[in-house]
């Protein structure tokens, strides 16, 4: 019997499509979603766009506000504190692993160096551009390159959902904020850590960097409206 391979659903492909456009600023908080629009915009009938918001409702990206429908909830300071919180946890261990399994096999050093060294160039260039979305995908990118690197594909699966929130919380600071090089000179940090074997230095870097983070956020959330434009130096990455 031949064995199916699984393909996303079109509710799937719907919830990701909606979840980007919030994340990337195209939706953002306060507006109105029309299911009609959706799915003319996406190119689907209305079913699969009103399963996506209720899965969308139940993650909290999207509230019922009484008989006006459905709007895209503003950031909760709070919670994204919580989910970096699990990040720093997650990130930290998936540091840990991968250079533990860098020093019991150094070969593997100088791949993950080549591959991770790609992915900061390209961050540092995001910057200089001025390119929010592309800062928001390396800096994802050298995360996924590091939980692979764990060799311990639960700690990625374990993630996932909250990449959803940072991710959008990521973009909304990078939208208001100048995001400064020393973001990557941190990751550059990390990246060496974890190239030579230092399993307590990968981790506590991590660690620190994460939860510096979540003050950014924070801040920059917390800035009256008419300060959200000015540079922000955060001690850690978004």
């Amino acid at each position: 019997m031949k064995i199916l391979k699984s393909q996303p659903s079109l509710t799937d492909q719907v919830y990701d499509a909606i979840v980007d456009q919030i994340c990337e600023g195209a939706l953002p908080a306060g507006s109105h979603l029309v299911q009609e629009q959706l799915a003319e915009r996406l190119g689907v009938s209305r079913q699969p766009v009103q399963q996506a918001m209720a899965l969308l409702k139940a993650d909290g990206m999207v509230e019922e506000v009484g008989r006006r429908g459905l709007w895209v909830t503003p950031l909760d300071a709070d919670l994204m504190r919580h989910h970096y919180d699990i990040r720093a946890t997650l990130d930290g261990l998936a540091a840990r692993m991968a250079a533990a399994r860098i020093a019991a096999a150094p070969e593997l050093g100088a791949r993950f160096a080549q591959s991770a060294g790609d992915i900061l160039e390209r961050g540092e260039q995001a910057v200089a551009n001025g390119d929010v979305a592309g800062q928001v995908r390396h800096d994802m990118a050298l995360h996924t390159l590091i939980y692979d690197m764990s060799g311990n594909p639960l700690l990625a699966r374990t993630a996932e959902p909250h990449w959803r929130f940072l991710r959008r919380a990521m973009g909304e600071v990078l939208r208001r904020a100048t995001l400064p090089r020393e973001i990557w000179r941190q990751h550059a940090e990390i990246v060496d850590a974890i190239a030579g074997g230092d399993t307590d230095r990968a981790e506590t870097l991590m660690v620190d960097h994460d939860l510096a983070a979540a003050k950014t956020l924070r801040a920059a959330l917390d800035a009256p409206r008419g300060r959200q434009d000015q540079p922000l130096t955060p001690d850690g990455d978004l």
